[in-house]
């Protein structure tokens, strides 16, 4: 892998925050503000590529990396890893964490669903945030959610035993279906909805809505100790199965 402090390599085609797929895209990684295409074994090594973290800290969809790149700087002894699919985002954040001398970030560009599947190690998070995700309204688009049934275990995948995935969004409808399909999963426990968090306004999004008197839905969802699976009891019946083989097909 051969990072440049200066530039992108060029964006393949992959989905945008519209919603348009163009094709499948190797995921792009700034460590440190250095950007690279990412070319070696999966999943990631984060050990070697941030070693001496005492915490670990993912961030989906961070945008221009206001709370990531925020937290990352109050706790330097934490390594803190984003996901973000908007090219431009991702090299703005990659610059900034640069400029501010940031060595406890990585940053990864591409679909985060993809990504879950592929390179992000299991059960290693102690925190986990998603703020404001896409609601993917349409319901012939709902398969491309974070928060689904058959995907939701990706998601908590990525927490240790006892770690807190944090939730927002301002969209009424989702943060209800959100919130239920959270509530009936044997494996979490859930807290809130918050009407603010403590530290005030997360994301660029969130103090925007807030002067705009929208309504946020703040989640707190702690990871059980001893989960004994974080399959969706709903999305079960729609996990893949191999064809039956008879006997004379042997």
């Amino acid at each position: 892998m051969t990072l440049d402090s200066d530039c992108c390599v060029p964006a393949r085609s992959e989905p945008d925050r519209a919603g348009r797929s163009h094709g499948v895209a190797a995921p792009v990684v700034a460590v440190g503000g250095r950007i690279a295409e990412w070319t070696e074994p999966v999943p990631l090594l984060l050990d070697r590529l941030l070693p001496h973290r005492r915490r670990w800290v993912v961030e989906l969809g961070f945008g221009k990396g206001r709370f990531l790149l925020e937290q990352a700087r109050q706790r330097p002894g934490d390594g803190f890893v984003g996901v973000e699919v908007a090219s431009r985002y991702f090299r703005l954040a990659a610059r900034r964490a640069a400029r501010r001398g940031l060595d406890n970030v990585l940053l990864l560009r591409g679909e985060a669903l993809y990504l879950l599947c592929t390179h992000l190690p299991r059960a290693f998070a102690d925190e986990v945030h998603v703020y404001f995700p896409d609601p993917w309204p349409k319901s012939r688009h709902h398969k491309r959610r974070l928060f689904d049934a058959e995907s939701v275990d990706l998601l908590l995948g990525l927490l240790r035993c006892g770690g807190s995935l944090y939730f927002a969004t301002d969209h009424a409808e989702y943060g209800d279906e959100v919130e239920a399909l959270l509530r009936e999963h044997p494996g979490v426990e859930v807290r809130g909805p918050f009407a603010a968090w403590p530290d005030g306004p997360r994301t660029n999004y969130e103090i925007k809505y807030a002067r705009e008197g929208r309504q946020i839905r703040r989640l707190v969802v702690r990871l059980r100790a001893g989960a004994r699976s974080l399959l969706h009891p709903a999305g079960r019946r729609d996990l893949l199965m191999g064809p039956r083989v008879s006997a004379a097909e042997r």
